[in-house]
């Protein structure tokens, strides 16, 4: 089955406990991929996962990839009930607009752009990661903002962060 791509709108109606989210992380793990977002939408009686995933190894995550990952979470999903026995589970790429969540990940986009949600930044703006700098657990990001400003922002101060995409590649 080819892997379902679409977008959320942040946070809205995501209830994934944390039990689910370090299954679905382990079961990944196991097969060298990371959990980028996990999202829970549907009905209670008929829940629908939203697994989005990535390669350790950088490169594009196929259709292949993701049957994987969805044949090795819906076993260990199956055995318990954590979900219930009528869920959807739909398994993907990040996509273009992907969610920012680790130190790893602002490191890795080094050079991109981002919309960032941050009081520090008066509300939700796009900026240039430039850096990542800082102690273990007090990372601060470097991003350069549209008026070319570089501003330091605690990780712990971001509210929430995705990659900008610009059609055309702008």
């Amino acid at each position: 089955m080819p892997p379902t791509f679409f977008f959320f709108s942040a946070d809205r109606g995501n209830c994934v406990n944390e039990d689910l989210e370090r299954v679905v992380a382990s079961e990944l793990d196991a097969l060298s991929f990371d959990l980028v977002e996990l999202r829970r939408a549907g009905s209670k009686s008929r829940p629908l996962l939203d697994v989005r995933i990535d390669r350790r190894d950088g490169e594009a995550v196929t259709v292949d990839d993701c049957a994987k990952a969805s044949r090795a979470i819906e076993a260990r999903l199956d055995q318990g009930d954590l979900v219930g026995e009528r869920y959807v589970l739909e398994v993907s790429s990040p996509g273009v607009e992907r969610p920012l969540r680790s130190v790893k990940d602002w490191r890795r986009f080094a050079g991109k752009k981002a919309s960032v949600n941050s009081e520090l930044l008066g509300g939700r703006k796009e900026v240039e990661i430039v850096t990542v700098e800082g102690e273990p657990g007090a990372e601060i990001v470097v991003a350069r903002t549209a008026k070319g400003e570089d501003v330091r922002l605690p990780l712990a101060e971001v509210k929430d962060a995705r990659l900008a995409f610009h059609f055309g590649g702008k």
